[in-house]
Formats: C-alpha cells, sequence, structure tokens
C-alpha cells in the first residue's frame, strides 16, 4: 500500500535552464545567497506544488480550547516519516467519524514553508477517515499483487527446526501474547532459551520496529527461528501485521518465521508470507517447541519396543537354532558324513571291482582266442600234423631249405620234426613240377630224402 498519494502535479513549473545557470552564476562564495533569499525560494517552490492528497496515520492531535488552529502530525505507516499538519478545529470536531491517535486518513491541503521558523507545514481543508472497507480492499489489493509475484508459493516456506535452541520474539512489551508463548514453550521444553524484542504491535510507530527487531534477530546467527506474536484485535489494531514492507521483509529473512497474530478467524498477510501460521501465540509456543514430557514418553515407548522387538527376534533365533541342533547331521556330523561317504566310497569300489573284473573276462576270453588262433597256425601245430623244416648245416651256420637248390647233393641236413630233429645228408634232387619264381614250396614239395 503506498504511504501517500499526491492528488495532481503543481500549479507552477520549474525555472528554465538558463535562468537556472543564470543563478548559480550568480551565487557563489564571492556573492553568498543570504538566508532571506533562500527562505523565500524555499518557500516559492513549496508554493509552486499546489494543493494534494495525502494518506497516512494521525499519531498526534492537538486541539486546544478557543485556538483557531489544531494541530496534528501525520506519519506514514510503512517509514519513520512523519509531517506537520494544521487545521480548522472544527473538521475534527465534525468528523463523521472520531479522529484519535491512530487513525488513518486522507487530507487535502497545501503545502506551506515558514520563513521565519523554516519549517514546513500542510494546511488542509478537508479530511477523510480510512474506513473498514477501504482498508479490506486494499489490503485484498496488495494480497492479490503479493500473490502474482510468488511470495505465498509454499515451496518458498523453510522448514521449522524441531528443537531450535533459540528462538526470537517480537511482541508487545508486557502483553498477553509474550506471556502466553514464553510459558507455554517453557513449560513444553524447559531448555530453550528466548530473545524477546519488544515493539508497539499497533499504531504509527509499529511497522518500524518491527522491521528494525526482525532484521536484528535475523543477523543473530543464534536465533533458529522467529515468531511474530500478538493478540486479537479489531482490523484496525491488526493493520500493520498486513503492510507490504513488513511482508516483504518475512520473504527476504533467511530464518524461519512463525506468524502467531490474533485468533482464528484474524488472517492477517504475514500469517500467508511466514513459513508457518499459527493460530494463536500459544498454539505458536506449542508448533515451534516439542513437549519434552510426550518426547520422553515417545523415547519409553520406542525403547520398550525395540526392547520387545530384540526379544522376539532372539527367541526366533533360538528355536531356529535349535531345529537346527535337532537333526541328526548336526547332532552328530561326523558320523553322518563319514557313514554318506563310506557308503558312497563302498559303491565305487563295487563299480570299480565289477568293471575291472569284466574287462580281464572279456580280455582273457580275447586272449583265449588268440592264443587257439596262433597256436593253430603256429610252426609246432604245423609240425604235429607232419611237415618238416629241413635246414642245411654249414658250419655253425643253419639256412632253412626251400627249393632243390638250397640242398645240392652231400649237404649237411636238420631236419625238424613234431618231436625232435633228424640229421641227415643230402643224396640228390629230384624235380617234382614247374617252379614258379618266388613262389613258396607246396606240400607237395620234397625238399630231400633221409
Amino acid at each position: 500500500m503506498s504511504s501517500s498519494t499526491v492528488g495532481r502535479v503543481p500549479s507552477g513549473q520549474p525555472d528554465r535552464p538558463a535562468d537556472s545557470a543564470k543563478a548559480a552564476a550568480a551565487n557563489s562564495a564571492e556573492h553568498p545567497w543570504p538566508v532571506r533569499s533562500v527562505a523565500i525560494k524555499v518557500a516559492q517552490w513549496i508554493d509552486r506544488l499546489g494543493s494534494i492528497w495525502v494518506e497516512g496515520q494521525i499519531t498526534q492531535i492537538n486541539l486546544r480550547p478557543g485556538t483557531r488552529t489544531a494541530f496534528l502530525v501525520l506519519r506514514d505507516p510503512s517509514a519513520d516519516m512523519s509531517l506537520s499538519v494544521t487545521c480548522d478545529p472544527d473538521l475534527i470536531r465534525t468528523s463523521p467519524v472520531p479522529l484519535q491517535e491512530g487513525s488513518r486518513v486522507v487530507v487535502y491541503g497545501k503545502l506551506s514553508f515558514f520563513t521565519g521558523r523554516g519549517t514546513v507545514s500542510l494546511r488542509v481543508i478537508e479530511i477523510r477517515p480510512v474506513g473498514i472497507g477501504e482498508l479490506l480492499a486494499r489490503i485484498e489489493r496488495l494480497k492479490a499483487l503479493l500473490a502474482a509475484e510468488g511470495l505465498f508459493d509454499p515451496r518458498l516456506k523453510r522448514p521449522i527446526p524441531f528443537l531450535p535452541e533459540t528462538v526470537g520474539l517480537i511482541t508487545g512489551r508486557a502483553s498477553a501474547a509474550e506471556r502466553d508463548v514464553l510459558t507455554v514453550a517453557r513449560n513444553r521444553w524447559p531448555a530453550v532459551h528466548f530473545e524477546v524484542r519488544n515493539t508497539a504491535v499497533q499504531g504509527p510507530t509499529a511497522v518500524p520496529q518491527m522491521l528494525e527487531a526482525l532484521a536484528e534477530l535475523d543477523r543473530d546467527p543464534t536465533v533458529d527461528v522467529i515468531v511474530l506474536a500478538r493478540g486479537g484485535g479489531s482490523v484496525e489494531d491488526l493493520l500493520a501485521f498486513s503492510d507490504e514492507a513488513l511482508c516483504r521483509a518475512i520473504v527476504a529473512a533467511t530464518t524461519p518465521i512463525v506468524s502467531a497474530i490474533g485468533h482464528e478467524p484474524d488472517n492477517p498477510l504475514s500469517d500467508l508470507v511466514a513459513d508457518l501460521r499459527a493460530a494463536t501465540p500459544t498454539d505458536a509456543a506449542k508448533r515451534i517447541v516439542p513437549d519434552a514430557a510426550a518426547e520422553l514418553a515417545g523415547v519409553r515407548d520406542m525403547r520398550a519396543r525395540s526392547a520387545a522387538a530384540l526379544r522376539g527376534w532372539v527367541d526366533r533365533e533360538t528355536r531356529a537354532l535349535g531345529q537346527l541342533r535337532s537333526r541328526p547331521v548336526l547332532a552328530d556330523p561326523l558320523r553322518e558324513l563319514l557313514e554318506r561317504r563310506h557308503e558312497e566310497v563302498e559303491r565305487l569300489r563295487t563299480a570299480t571291482r565289477r568293471t575291472a573284473e569284466h574287462l580281464i573276462r572279456a580280455e582273457t576270453t580275447a586272449t583265449r582266442h588268440l592264443r587257439e588262433q596262433l597256436t593253430a597256425v603256429g610252426p609246432a601245430a604245423t609240425l604235429a600234423r607232419g611237415y618238416a623244416v629241413v635246414q642245411r648245416v654249414n658250419g655253425k651256420e643253419r639256412h632253412v631249405v626251400r627249393y632243390i637248390d638250397d640242398a645240392p647233393a652231400g649237404s649237411q641236413l636238420r631236419i625238424r620234426v613234431a618231436d625232435g630233429a633228424v640229421t641227415a645228408a643230402a643224396l640228390g634232387t629230384q624235380q617234382l613240377g614247374t617252379r614258379t619264381v618266388g613262389a613258396e614250396p607246396t606240400e607237395n614239395t620234397e625238399a630231400g630224402r633221409t
């Protein structure tokens, strides 16, 4: 919300650049202006502003009986700035809404510079109190503006620490809100520490003081969370907590902020921009620190559940171990293992013996068949059938006689038969048939005779 509004532009125009340059050239250390000239020029410039509309908050009313002028101080609710105002006392007495300190008004008048005292005052001829409807409408317009900028976005909300060591508290001095927050929080968690900043929570100085306290606590690295607390009140009483400057300061703060303003139905804009909204100051105390008794009960419950779970696990493992130990293989693991291996070895030995015996029998049969075949075609069997082997003896050498040419007449012969050998001499040779060169002798071939 704007703290002041200008109704129309000044009636006069500033000096032309040439005139300004000429005036500046005329003024120097050698040619200074007297105070009266400066005062007159300032009065002329202010007079050119003309009549204007100004909005502010009345912080002081000086209305003395019998006087023709009432003196007021009009303050900007969002800044530490004020303006002296004078008016006819009847404007205050005949106001449709009683004017008092803290009232929001819109005035129409003309600024005047008093050259004798060097002060500026606004002489007003009309005063319009700002009604509840207008205040609510302005709050709604500001709410729409802040929402459009995304200042209500839940993603901007900072998490509140579970167990803050130091809590910053901004509230009115000796207020019920301060007492509720401190009492409830310390009853729940006695070790919590508070940094309390007492400020005005309504009136023209509320916003500047709260902004200063908020900035101070936000700079303190030991403060984990800040609480804005105030009891209930009317719309005008809670107006400071819907101020635009305060809302933007809450968003810009790096420390999480809890807004605990008024009662449940009250909903100033600080509730929307804060990281956490509490329905009341008492609710804020409950939400910023845990309940020590509840936490201890939770710890005891978790310890009991953990112990029960551990005992249950031990019981299950004990039963499983008993089942394993009851098995024969674990009751006598060596016997079971050796018996199984012994049976396997015996089975393998039996199979090996059977295989070896079968192989031996097969080889024995094959050997016998081969021996019989060799015996049938061997020299001894041939000799036993009536054949003989004739050898020509030449000294110690012996040559088998295959052809008649190998044993000419007179050759010494050795004839081997089935049961021995006969010594003979070749008396002559006789050709029995045509001999094929290289052919073996037949049964009918006679090598010699004795």
